[in-house]
């Protein structure tokens, strides 16, 4: 399940076509929807009329299995800082689309959990290679870059932000250790957002 936050959800339509009048019967407005229907949030895929963020960070993991869900919890923190230059996207694997989502971006950022990293957590550059996941359905970040490269190019310049845990057993919760990690790696990754 891809999980994508990419600012506000847009204001409801005034009911106001493209040129100020009135919409044509042919037009749907979210005035026209029942109170019950959802907003509609376009999310278009990369390359098909989309002005990207500049960075773009993947938290990876499945927050059902203890501290697998570093990655994921740290989304969702970052998501509460509304920062207007990053989009933040969430998943339980890398899989091949994810070299779409890098186009246009200046700095990329993959977010995950490990189980034998330093504590409280690593920030290396990632390096496109192709390696024993590039035929899987689970790439690693090196796998998603090399992918990128045969696509299109070189990819921007990306970095992989391991978060120390110690146990991912199924319907577990993050374990304290873990929290504290994830403390140090979230006031970390924020100072870099903004020096960046």
């Amino acid at each position: 399940m891809r999980l994508s936050y990419d600012g506000p959800s847009p204001s409801p339509s005034t009911g106001e076509g493209r040129g100020g009048g009135e919409t044509s019967d042919s037009e749907t407005t979210t005035a026209d929807l029942p109170a019950s229907h959802p907003l509609p949030i376009p999310s278009p895929l990369a390359g098909e009329g989309r002005n990207p963020r500049a960075i773009l960070i993947i938290g990876i993991g499945n927050p059902s299995r203890g501290d697998d869900a570093l990655g994921p919890f740290l989304i969702e923190r970052l998501e509460a800082l509304w920062l207007p230059e990053v989009e933040l996207l969430s998943d339980f694997q890398l899989q091949v689309e994810y070299a779409l989502d890098l186009q246009g971006r200046r700095q990329v950022v993959f977010v995950d959990a490990s189980l034998d990293a330093a504590a409280p957590f690593t920030f290396t550059p990632a390096v496109a290679a192709r390696d024993a996941s590039f035929s899987s359905h689970e790439l690693s970040p090196g796998a998603v870059l090399y992918t990128y490269r045969g696509l299109f190019g070189n990819p921007p310049p990306a970095y992989v932000l391991a978060i120390r845990g110690y146990a991912c057993e199924l319907g577990a919760d993050l374990s304290e250790a873990a929290k504290a990690n994830l403390d140090a790696a979230f006031a970390f990754l924020r100072q870099w957002i903004s020096d960046t």
